[in-house]
């Protein structure tokens, strides 16, 4: 069946269409944190953050479903629920975001947050760090291409994200180590200034996820924050995985200490229905809707509102910060333990409920050991649990579990994790 079935995805979808793990599994229902294949085998879901308050959650379900039996239009009219929730979002951030311009993914989210920042600045350029990932339009994606093709998008700079494992300078402490990467993104900040780009904006993921959640040294953010805007530009913070309480913190920024200019947010705002925002001051929103005329034929529609407001209903309700500071900070302890028993685990790091396992050779040299992180991936999907790899150099196993978890799943993940490190090591 599941073969079958694959066999017509590469002709209804395109051959390439990507598939998890090297035996792709057929599922066909969720609940919670678990999920269930097409043979009722269960396994626990330790990597999808969009249902970040449940697979099936029937809050947003009942939501969704009473909405729809409504109303569902564009937003050419009035509608409370869509007013109601802007404001509820933007009063989740900090005193200086205002106003919210609400849209479908991540991906159009950013790519209005790049405009608004143009708009604002009259500068084109835009900077990144050489690991990032924001999106996969045309002008998004370049952020990420830009790393390995700088003549091709000349209005994007980027520079190495700052890490403490695989330092651009050796010897320094952690402060000058972060003033040393402070040095690169003046670099990339002149060669904007060079090319009469001039600097818009930094987008930053806020806890760095696609880098591989490296151990920031200390105050880089912060003081990347202010370089930008003595250049003129603004900052963007990507919170599409570090917001809606992955980290224990509602937003990324609150943990890595810095307030953005502009907010970006996406996936697990929706529980599983299209829904991202772009957050800002008024005034640099305002300029955006009359500079561009947005209009987005699903964005802001009530039933991305009532949705939307379920989510957040959700989150307090069930009190799901606390319990994601609390579960992730044993999480992360019991990894560390096993983590210094390894010589192929290079560090834990991340916070709350976004931790990753960096796999290495055993050699001491810090080369980064792919093949074992996507090995280990599979091992422990055939032990019922779902992780994937991620980071710079997709050695970093990844571990982003919906803010449901219970300690009951986060013991079951361990007990898989020993049994694959068993299997390896035995």
């Amino acid at each position: 069946m599941s073969e079958s079935l694959r066999s017509r995805r590469d002709q209804a979808l395109g051959a390439g269409a990507q598939l998890f793990y090297s035996e792709p599994l057929h599922i066909v229902r969720g609940e919670g944190v678990e999920l269930f294949d097409a043979d009722g085998r269960r396994y626990i879901d330790m990597y999808n953050n969009v249902p970040c308050v449940g697979h099936g959650n029937t809050r947003v379900a009942e939501a969704m479903a009473a909405q729809q039996a409504t109303l569902n239009v564009h937003s050419r009219y009035l509608h409370e629920g869509i007013v109601s929730f802007a404001e509820r979002l933007v009063a989740l951030h900090h005193d200086g975001i205002e106003s919210a311009v609400i849209s479908c993914t991540g991906t159009e989210a950013v790519e209005v947050a790049m405009n608004m920042a143009r708009i604002a600045t009259g500068r084109r350029g835009v900077i990144a760090t050489d690991a990032t990932y924001h999106g996969n339009t045309e002008a998004v994606i370049a952020l990420r291409q830009a790393a390995s093709q700088p003549d091709e998008h000349p209005e994007v700079a980027t520079f190495p994200f700052p890490q403490k494992l695989r330092p651009i300078r050796d010897g320094l402490d952690e402060q000058a180590l972060a003033d040393a990467y402070l040095d690169e993104l003046a670099a990339a900040i002149g060669r904007l200034e060079s090319c009469g780009a001039g600097v818009a904006a930094i987008i930053l993921c806020s806890i760095q996820a696609n880098e591989g959640l490296p151990d920031i040294p200390g105050s880089f953010m912060t003081q990347a924050a202010q370089l930008v805007r003595e250049a003129g530009g603004l900052v963007i913070a990507d919170e599409v995985q570090a917001g809606y309480c992955r980290t224990g913190r509602w937003w990324g920024y609150e943990v890595t200490g810095f307030e953005p200019d502009i907010a970006v947010m996406g996936k697990p705002m929706g529980n599983g229905l299209p829904l991202a925002a772009t957050v800002a001051g008024k005034h640099l929103v305002d300029r955006f809707r009359a500079a561009t005329r947005y209009f987005n034929t699903y964005g802001a529609s009530p039933l991305q509102a009532a949705v939307g407001h379920a989510v957040i209903d959700e989150i307090e309700d069930r009190e799901l910060a606390a319990s994601v500071t609390e579960l992730g900070y044993g999480l992360k302890q019991a990894l560390v333990e096993r983590a210094a028993r390894c010589e192929w685990m290079a560090g834990v790091r991340g916070h709350g409920l976004f931790l990753g396992v960096e796999m290495v050779s055993p050699d001491g040299s810090l080369a980064p050991d792919r093949p074992r992180a996507v090995d280990f991936t599979d091992r422990l999907k055939d032990h019922g649990i779902l992780a994937s790899h991620a980071g710079a150099f997709a050695n970093v196993l990844k571990v982003r579990p919906p803010l449901v978890l219970q300690q009951s799943h986060a013991e079951e993940f361990l007990s898989a994790f020993d049994a694959v490190l068993h299997e390896l090591d035995g």
